[in-house]
């Protein structure tokens, strides 16, 4: 524990040295966040350095890496997940910033991206007998064999694009993770204790443990740049990566049906677009003033920091009620 502990604190302060290098060469160099039309509340934001995904993921991985020694292949396979994931942001973001626009990589061409390494994901799953999942608020499994593929790669194109969709407020996407990771590392630390028989070696449990807890450093490090008002964007580059890592270390971990369970904020805001764009299409109107959730909200008169804080406290709330069933 005072490695996984040690681990966090020093993924912390990577994080923040970084991004205090990182943030000021950002505005030098003029990559700043295009900011759409219609979405009035962020005229002022315009112009904010975006990519800060780069700094705390990274920073991440590294003191992941330095304190792992390169061993545990499934955590391994989470981190190299997590890269994979965040190359694609970076190249949507990159091509936001010289177009100066808000639309990077065409719709297909992120989708194709995704769907490849959701299925790797899904294939190295299955090859490697982590076919068996937890049931939710009980100690039973289920093992899914064969279609653990489809299920998995649909699984990570689902939480990418949720937490990518979540990031639209001030420090909203990267509180609501570190709460969720933090809710899965508990799970982690209690299903290895409980469960003698389990599905991965233990030290593969605790190389995710020690990937988890890296992740968390490095966004609670980005935070102290992110809350209201911020002075950097995570941009695709930090959300899609962040999405990737979540659902690489839920999945590979058997704990692919708590997603949707602790992370109901991340499906809050994927439903919210989904309903909003079939009504819209079907009856031309609206359900909401603006979607994602966070954005109706947003109009209802909410602050950032409020509507951040209840879907952080919403969140904890699962990730306990999750956690309660096995003490």
């Amino acid at each position: 524990m005072k490695k996984l502990i040690l681990a966090m604190i020093a993924s912390l302060i990577l994080s923040v040295i970084t991004g205090r290098i990182f943030i000021p060469f950002l505005r030098r160099i003029k990559f700043g966040q295009p900011i759409l039309k219609y979405v009035e509340t962020h005229k002022d934001k315009s112009g904010t350095p975006t990519m800060g995904g780069l700094f705390f993921i990274l920073s991440a991985i590294t003191i992941f890496f330095i304190f792992s020694g390169a061993k545990g292949r499934i955590a391994l396979v989470s981190a190299v997940i997590g890269l994979a994931f965040l190359v694609v942001g970076f190249l949507d973001d990159l091509l936001k910033i010289k177009f100066k626009h808000n639309e990077g990589l065409k719709a297909y061409q992120k989708i194709i991206f995704q769907v490849t390494i959701s299925v790797f994901a899904g294939l190295f799953a299955f090859n490697n007998g982590l076919t068996v999942f937890y049931i939710p608020f009980s100690r039973l499994s289920v093992n899914l064999g064969i279609w653990t593929v489809p299920v998995v790669a649909i699984v990570f194109v689902a939480i990418t694009n949720s937490v990518n969709l979540t990031d639209g407020l001030d420090s909203l996407a990267g509180s609501v993770s570190v709460v969720y990771l933090l809710s899965i590392f508990a799970l982690l630390t209690l299903q290895t204790s409980l469960f003698k028989n389990n599905y991965i070696d233990k030290n593969e449990y605790f190389n995710l443990e020690l990937l988890c807890l890296t992740v968390v450093g490095g966004i609670l490090g980005f935070l102290l740049f992110n809350v209201n008002k911020a002075k950097v964007f995570m941009g695709d580059t930090g959300s899609l990566s962040l999405g990737g890592l979540i659902g690489a270390i839920s999945i590979f971990s058997s704990n692919m049906f708590f997603i949707p369970i602790i992370g109901i904020m991340f499906v809050c805001s994927s439903i919210s677009v989904i309903v909003q764009v079939v009504v819209f299409k079907a009856k031309k109107k609206r359900v909401f003033l603006m979607a994602p959730l966070h954005h109706h909200f947003q109009l209802k008169g909410y602050s950032e920091t409020q509507i951040s804080f209840c879907y952080t406290l919403i969140t904890l709330l699962m990730g306990l009620l999750a956690v309660y069933f096995y003490l």
